[in-house]
């Protein structure tokens, strides 16, 4: 059972959110920061600088305190010094992380998340597919200590989608999402977007097991989640393809798919055993928006 003081921290960081404005506790009253973000990056000199842009807007205007964790994966163009040219406007809040060489998203998300100091862990893609508005359909839900792992979707209500992929892409995306489903049994609509937050403590324990340094590392730790009794909520967010992926449109799924088959096999040979969360396990897709 987590203690009483985590209990008041969370409730201390919803009334933030609720009443913008009222209440602004200062650095000296907490520990750790409230919100961490976490931004893998690999060769993103041409988009990093307008998310880290829009990321700081977004966090200057909010009444909690946060810090921003850029994780660069062995990138070969100017992503750092993209990124330190923030560092005075961050204020303190920016910490850029080197990875040991290419690694992959799984390997650099990971490394972001278990540096992070923060209640309340979010990590978002380098492009800002979607929004910082959408931040708090992910947080709320874990600040209101109804559920301790939430995740975007773009399945779940596709209006929400402004701009789309490929028709090939997203038929690729659909057929993965179901043999995902057989290999895991997941029941969720869309494991892929990249916009997942946590709760500190179930972050803590699901990031350590995780395996999978690629594309695949995120049914993985929603089966990880899962498994170890955290309460999951799949949201609606909106979305917009932006042009620069590094993914390639075939290879890649492909290679996520013999990831996610390594998911169900780890679990088998007691890779992912470990305490279980004091929590019942509750996954649920929120539709409304």
């Amino acid at each position: 059972m987590e203690n009483q003081k985590a209990k008041v921290k969370r409730l201390r960081f919803f009334f933030c959110f609720a009443f913008s404005g009222i209440f602004t506790p200062g650095q000296k009253d907490w520990e750790m920061s409230y919100l961490s973000i976490i931004i893998p990056a690999y060769n993103e000199e041409n988009r990093i600088g307008l998310t880290l842009l829009g990321t700081f807007d977004y966090l200057d205007a909010q009444n909690y305190d946060s810090e921003v964790i850029v994780v660069n994966d062995g990138s070969n163009d100017k992503t750092n010094e993209k990124v330190r040219e923030f560092e005075s406007r961050a204020a303190g809040r920016l910490r850029l992380v080197e990875n040991p060489g290419n690694r992959g998203k799984g390997y650099s998300v990971r490394n972001g998340v278990l540096q992070a100091r923060g209640e309340f862990i979010l990590f978002f893609d380098a492009d800002l597919a979607t929004p910082t508005s959408e931040i708090i359909k992910v947080i709320s839900p874990i600040a209101e200590d109804r559920y301790d792992v939430v995740f975007g979707s773009r399945a779940l209500d596709r209006s929400l989608i402004g701009i789309h992929q490929s028709g090939l892409r997203e038929t690729i995306g659909q057929a993965g999402n179901l043999i995902q489903y057989l290999f895991t049994g997941l029941k969720f609509k869309d494991t892929q977007c990249g916009f997942k937050a946590f709760r500190r403590e179930a972050a803590q324990s699901i990031f350590p097991l995780q395996r999978i340094d690629g594309f695949g590392f995120d049914p993985e730790i929603l089966y990880l989640a899962q498994k170890q009794g955290w309460r999951l909520l799949e949201t609606p967010v909106r979305w917009n393809h932006v042009e620069g992926s590094k993914l390639n449109p075939i290879g890649s799924p492909i290679k996520v798919l013999f990831e996610v088959m390594t998911i169900r096999w780890n679990d088998l040979t007691g890779k992912y055993d470990s305490n279980p969360a004091p929590t019942k396990a509750r996954s649920y897709q929120y539709r409304s928006r």
